[in-house]
């Protein structure tokens, strides 16, 4: 009976904090303007079985079954170091940290992807409700949605799972001695 209340809990503040409408531009990895400039991501495909050793129970969830983490858990909610964040699942860099802004919703939102092929989106209707589901690229792991209330410039919000991502710190320069 809890995890019935947390569930619905759960699926309730999702609806409330991303159930907004669809954003007008969808970023289509390996699309046709992808592929007419080299740009495609080549695909990483592996078994359940090799992702299930790869990933903890709670990233092969979110990333291979398309869970979601509960707002403001995630270790990149309130993360504001500069650098990039990489795919959870295979390390593709797909978002800079300058593209992170604080959108109050409980998972790391960002304006814009490092490059739109780093990123698949397509239709998501489950729950009752349509959204845009955001994938990485290279092996389809289920990152997070897609919204159209974001910032400027682009007025988009990825709304993005932590355990989904990995950072990699920038490193600093240190300034030439002469």
């Amino acid at each position: 009976m809890k995890n019935n209340r947390f569930f619905l809990f759960a699926l309730a503040l999702m609806v409330w904090s991303c159930n907004h409408a669809q954003p007008k531009h969808h970023n289509k990895s390996n699309s046709p303007e992808a592929a007419a400039t080299g740009e495609m991501v080549k695909k990483i495909v592996k078994s359940n079985a090799e992702w299930k050793a790869q990933l903890s129970e709670q990233a092969y969830y979110v990333l291979r079954e398309a869970g979601t983490e509960r707002a403001f858990t995630g270790k990149y909610a309130d993360h504001h170091e500069e650098g990039v964040y990489t795919c959870g699942g295979c390390g593709l860099p797909l978002f800079d940290s300058k593209t992170k802004f604080e959108s109050g919703t409980g998972w790391p939102s960002f304006y814009q992807p490092i490059k739109p092929q780093n990123v698949i989106s397509h239709d998501d209707t489950s729950y009752g409700m349509t959204r845009t589901e955001v994938l990485c690229a290279r092996c389809d792991g289920h990152l997070g949605h897609v919204f159209d209330d974001g910032p400027k410039p682009t007025g988009l919000r990825y709304c993005i799972n932590s355990v989904s991502l990995n950072f990699q710190k920038a490193e600093k320069t240190s300034p030439k001695k002469d």
